[in-house]
């Protein structure tokens, strides 16, 4: 019963860990691992602080004690998951409503109340049933890594308000199971049966519905008359929503000249988790139709190459698809991510979107973009980049902790190497002012040529752009004076403004959408200056080149620019900081905090009985090693984004890596002290030896074992990473334990100590490793978490 009961809570509290971050992402932009991996170890680390001062109450009780957490770990999950999207919390309001922060702890508070009764259950076996320890280790990881493939299965299938219920009712079968073994067990049953019947039964209709931002496109869009969802569907990868609007058709065309003769035909819009608005276009055969998709700065690329070979990376609803029809490209190959997007073009409104999957011309291929073009041996004419997301999401500063590996120096590369000679690579993106990830992009396609020893990239680049996109072309050898000459009158025909193009006057610049100054052509004539590392440095953004160490393409925020842009926050200046880094900030205060108020203050009540001086040596050991630990969790996180193809897949796969490994390198931990004992003076010098070989081996191999391996399918890359993933875990699941038991042997009342400062630390650490790997990139992280590593080592040893 209590293994059975323990794998149940282990399950379903690191499956309700993925699914708060899931739904993050719908109801606001992001799915903020950080801030639930924090909240989740602060629910570890108090429960062990609460464990050790009821402990002499609690143990002779255990049954019922395990069983009422499970029962209340059920309730939790159901009520804070209601109640934490019901706090007025708004992400937009942060950089002018002070108040907003208050909420964020609030909602931080409630997240937090499931996994202190969750790690209750797990922390009272361990303590009570010290006798099986190594079985309910086993027991509690297996549950772990089956509840992060559990939920990645269920988001398939449910909507993420009734996977919940699916993980409540895991949690009460928990506390079924090991209820009957309490001498209390009939009122528990009394209790269980009611709450059974009020989560199949009795729960209000709406009141577990998603409450997406009022802020979002998707709810911006039904305060319009007359419009209705249509249909949904949702998977890991996104919530799917299409809305009709029969009385206000959409009139959905980014970049569109204004200017144009043409009108779009009737359009469908599709909502990724409330935003990044996309249409399906009605198509009935006639191409002529299509006309708009012309007087748009995505077609720019069509008027220098003729009927080319064409890859569209983000094909999405099949905007792009359409274009190329419409400019007669010879061949078309359409990759896009997420298969239930394909599934509405291809299928539910395949006659809407004229079937246009089905034309020969046109190859589907379900896939992430990166994967795909590392797989592939084809070459292209023109290789475009789709524009995915939406406008207000791009200028409002949601996406600056979004990891984006479509825009790095090394994707840009990737793409050039699969684009055949005078061929082009087209990048489309919102036009911000002052502008930010127009040049930022710029400065990456960059790096990207001068690490191919491309002499002279001024003749390999054009730009164009309207009132609120840029078209960015980069060729496969330099532009001929007959093509710069197409792009000119493409511009001068549709009153767009040429932003750069080779040998280009500056008073060509800002003609039609005049600016208060020519914003790109002086950006991209610095950058291709002599020192645009000055211009980088001065510039009042973050525009160096992305890269895939550090793939914050969106991330702009510079500390040396906030007061200046503060002071402009009541003036309509809000719009140029990003919110998302700040609320990063603010969550490591509010970790502190909470920290110490529910972990580290509690433990002071607790009779000190060590021996002078071993607090502090072993307070900074396992201080050390919680930061260490979680500094090298959230970096791995971050960077097996780029092989697993989605935050999602990546947090479900390396959390569940890591806690399985490393709780078998803990079980392992007391045979492998013995053994080395003889031989070295403390077993975690080798330990962490280990750990610094097999992370500076990574280092080293990651990135080309990615770019050869992602082409593979999910289900493989997922089984790679968990090897991958293991031996380093199991010798980062050694270093706790051994000094533990150390100290257990010298100083047993710093025990609980010990298990709270290491939580404590654990808990700012989430927020913590983001910040620096924003700033500095994983590696820098990894080698950080490295040093902590060596110094707890030598701490240890002294």
């Amino acid at each position: 019963m209590l293994f059975a009961s323990t794998l149940l809570v282990s399950a379903a509290a690191i499956a309700y860990e993925i699914l708060l971050m899931r739904t993050l992402s719908i109801v606001q932009w992001h799915h903020f691992a950080y801030m639930i991996i924090s909240l989740a170890l602060l629910g570890y680390g108090a429960s062990g602080t609460f464990i050790a001062i009821t402990k002499r109450w609690l143990e002779p009780r255990f049954e019922l004690a395990f069983s009422a957490s499970a029962l209340l770990f059920s309730v939790a999950m159901v009520t804070c998951f209601a109640l934490g999207q019901r706090v007025p919390f708004n992400a937009l309001e942060v950089v002018w409503n002070p108040r907003q922060y208050l909420y964020l702890t609030i909602v931080y508070l409630v997240y937090f109340v499931p996994f202190f009764f969750a790690a209750c259950c797990i922390g009272l076996a361990f303590t009570c049933r010290r006798s099986y320890i190594n079985r309910i280790y086993l027991f509690d990881l297996l549950g772990a890594g089956l509840g992060a493939i559990l939920i990645v299965g269920v988001l398939f299938l449910l909507l993420p308000q009734h996977a919940l219920l699916v993980l409540a009712a895991l949690a009460l079968l928990a506390s079924v199971t090991i209820g009957f073994t309490s001498t209390a067990r009939k009122p528990l049953l009394a209790i269980q049966l009611i709450l059974f019947v009020v989560l199949l039964f009795s729960l209000p209709q709406d009141w577990l519905e998603l409450r997406i931002s009022e802020y979002k496109s998707l709810n911006q869009v039904l305060e319009v008359i007359d419009t209705r969802v249509l249909a949904e569907s949702s998977s890991p990868l996104g919530l799917l929503t299409v809305v009709g609007s029969p009385s206000i058709p959409f009139r959905h065309a980014p970049g569109l000249s204004i200017n144009t003769r043409f009108e779009p035909p009737e359009q469908l819009a599709v909502f990724t988790d409330g935003d990044g608005m996309s249409v399906i276009t009605r198509y009935e055969g006639d191409l002529d139709a299509l006309g708009y998709l012309g007087d748009t700065t995505t077609a720019l690329p069509y008027a220098v190459l003729d009927a080319p070979s064409v890859l569209i990376l983000g094909a999405g609803t099949g905007a792009d698809v359409l274009l190329a029809l419409h400019n007669e490209a010879a061949r078309v190959d359409a990759v896009e991510l997420n298969p239930q997007m394909t599934e509405l073009v291809t299928n539910t409104y395949a006659d809407f979107a004229g079937h246009i999957y089905d034309d020969p011309r046109v190859t589907l291929h379900t896939g992430e973009a990166r994967g795909f073009v590392a797989r592939s041996r084809a070459q292209y004419d023109l290789i475009q980049v789709a524009l995915l997301d939406s406008f207000s999401a791009s200028g409002s500063g949601t996406q600056a902790l979004n990891e984006s590996y479509l825009y790095t120096a090394e994707a840009i590369h990737e793409f050039l190497e699969h684009i055949s000679p005078g061929g082009i690579l087209a990048i489309t993106r919102w036009l911000k002012l002052p502008p930010r990830d127009n040049l930022k992009l710029v400065s990456t396609v960059l790096k990207a040529l001068r690490e191919m020893d491309v002499a002279q990239p001024a003749r390999r680049l054009a730009m164009i752009r309207s009132w609120n996109t840029s078209t960015l072309l980069v060729k496969q050898g330099e532009f001929l004076a007959s093509e710069t000459d197409a792009i000119k009158e493409f511009a001068r025909a549709r009153s767009f403004d040429t932003a750069f193009y080779p040998s280009m006057p500056a008073s060509a610049a800002n003609r039609f959408n005049v600016l208060e100054q020519a914003f790109l052509y002086d950006g991209i004539t610095a950058l291709l200056g002599p020192r645009p590392d000055v211009f980088i440095e001065n510039y009042k953004f973050h525009i160096a080149p992305a890269t895939d160490d550090k793939p914050y393409f969106f991330h702009f925020f510079k500390w040396k620019s906030l007061p200046e842009v503060m002071a402009l926050r009541k003036r309509g200046g809000e719009s140029l900081i990003e919110w998302s880094y700040l609320i990063l900030i603010g969550t490591i205060v509010q970790a502190a905090l909470a920290g110490v108020l529910v972990i580290l203050l509690p433990l002071s009540r607790i009779k000190r009985t060590w021996p002078a001086g071993t607090g502090t040596r072993a307070g900074s050991y396992f201080f050390l090693l919680g930061l260490a630990f979680l500094f090298v969790e959230i970096a791995f996180i971050q960077k097996f984004i780029l092989f697993l193809s989605h935050p999602l897949y990546s947090i479900a796969v390396v959390l569940s890596g890591f806690l399985v490994f490393a709780g078998l390198g803990s079980a392992c931990s007391g045979r492998f002290t013995k053994r080395v004992k003889p031989y070295v003076r403390s077993p975690v010098t080798i330990a962490v030896a280990g750990i610094a070989a097999i992370a500076l081996l990574y280092l080293v191999l990651l990135g080309p074992l990615f770019s050869h391996l992602m082409g593979l399918a999910d289900g493989i890359k997922m089984a790679f990473s968990v090897l991958l993933i293991a031996p380093l875990a199991f010798c980062m699941g050694m270093p706790f334990p051994i000094g533990l038991t150390q100290v257990a042997n010298k100083a047993p009342g710093f025990i609980p100590w010990a298990w709270g400062i290491n939580g404590f630390a654990s808990v700012i650490s989430a927020s913590m490793a983001t910040v620096l790997a924003i700033e500095f990139g994983f590696s820098a992280v990894i080698l950080i978490a490295l040093v902590l590593y060596a110094s707890a080592a030598i701490i240890i040893r002294k």
